[in-house]
């Protein structure tokens, strides 16, 4: 008896190393590492989300955050990160095009309509017509191309400036054929946009930074979400080529596109952040 107890003792004893010797898969040492720069909100808040998911997968979610547009692609493009989540295709293709990048979409997440912001001692209503606007009153836009491009047609759809016919994406204010209350369009770095807004009459801005700077209560109209733009301008997560099929990747994306995460994504966010996958 006294052997076989001591045996039972030494057996428990091997147990308890072997299960000590075997962490889960969720033990920190054993997780790949996936690097994601993002927007600040609502992009970081979004993957911050689905961290756990990912976690349980055997991956552990790093988000770096940038308030620019111009580093998080070049960060991929050196390598950097495995992935950004920031911006829609239109933008992705023109840097591409002027960076010389090799940079991909592999998924559309979430559309973040233009709104127009009132500043000033603007009004603040959920009509925007021109009886609404002074003559000479000062609309600021965001000076990258598309994203300007987009923030006049905004205004056009609401009857405040006609803009030449077939000109689309690549429109300016060079392209403003009419102009009946002589609105003279201010064009600003998108990030610096909410910042401003107390300068002048009304500004068209991302959402994401109208999220940041907390301006949601002075939000008049914004880009209808059945509209062209919101598969235009969807925003997208994007890789490195040669990178779209990578298994951390194809892991990330089925988080991103959960019932889960559509859930937080509406709750959090309302009419500002509309996700576009099924």
């Amino acid at each position: 008896m006294k052997n076989l107890l001591s045996s039972l003792l030494v057996v428990a004893l091997l147990a308890g190393c072997s299960s000590n010797n075997n962490p889960p898969a969720s033990d920190p040492a054993e997780l790949e590492t996936i690097i994601v720069g993002a927007s600040p909100s609502p992009h970081a808040q979004i993957l911050e989300s689905v961290k756990e998911t990912l976690k349980a997968e055997g991956y552990d979610l790093v988000i770096k955050e940038f308030d620019d547009y111009i580093i998080p692609n070049t960060a991929l493009e050196n390598d950097e990160l495995d992935a950004n989540y920031f911006q829609h295709q239109p933008y992705l293709d023109g840097f591409n095009n002027d960076y010389g990048t090799h940079l991909a979409s592999v998924l559309k997440v979430h559309f973040e309509p233009l709104g127009v912001y009132a500043g000033g001692s603007s009004e603040i209503k959920d009509t925007l017509t021109l009886d609404d606007i002074k003559d000479g009153a000062q609309i600021a836009v965001p000076n990258d191309g598309t994203n300007e491009a987009r923030a006049l047609q905004l205004l056009e759809a609401h009857g405040l400036i006609k803009i030449k016919a077939g000109v689309g994406l690549a429109a300016t204010v060079l392209d403003i054929e009419e102009n009946p209350k002589n609105i003279k369009i201010v064009e600003i770095e998108a990030k610096n946009l909410s910042a401003i807004l107390p300068d002048v009459d009304y500004a068209v801005i991302n959402g994401n930074y109208a999220l940041s700077a907390d301006i949601v209560d002075k939000l008049c109209v914004s880009e209808d979400k059945n509209s062209e733009g919101a598969q235009e301008y969807a925003n997208v997560l994007v890789v490195k080529e040669g990178h779209e099929n990578d298994e951390k990747i194809e892991a990330l994306k089925k988080a991103l596109t959960s019932a889960d995460t559509k859930t937080f994504i509406e709750n959090t966010f309302g009419t500002l952040v509309i996700p576009v996958f099924d």
